[in-house]
This record gives C-alpha cells, structure tokens and sequence, in this order.
C-alpha cells in the first residue's frame, strides 16, 4: 500500500473522530449552558473537563496528522 494512499485512509478516519468528538463537545456545551441556567453547578466542573480532555485529543490527532504528514514528505523527497 503506497504511502499516499495510508494517508489518505488515515486522514479520512482521524476526520471522523474530529466531528464525533467536535460534536460531543457541542453537546457538553448545551448540556452546561441548560444546567447553569437551572442553577445545577455540580454538573459544570465534568462537563468543562469531559470538553478539556476532548480538546486534548483532538489535539494529539492533529499532531499526529502532521508528524505523519512530515515524515511521508521526506520519504517521497528520498
């Protein structure tokens, strides 16, 4: 399987975890805005750290993409 084509397939996966958890973390910030309307601040403190954690994630796939993209570079430079 040629390099291009890895990344290609691996791009496209890593995409599909971005919108999931893109799309949980528009769900945590819909969930902590109704319950701060409420006046439930006990579900604030793990709302806001489900979100970080997921943040976090999102950040590593997107270093991971580069790196990968880095590195499949200069394999096709050699």
């Amino acid at each position: 399987m040629s390099v291009r084509s890895q990344g290609s397939t691996l791009f496209s996966a890593i995409l599909i975890l971005v919108a999931t958890t893109v799309v949980v973390q528009l769900w945590l910030l819909t969930f902590s805005m109704e319950a701060l309307l409420r006046g439930q601040f006990g579900t604030l403190i793990p709302a806001a750290l489900a979100s970080t954690a997921l943040l976090i994630i999102n950040a590593g796939l997107l270093r991971y993409v580069f790196r990968f993209d880095r590195e499949a570079q200069k394999d096709l430079q050699e």
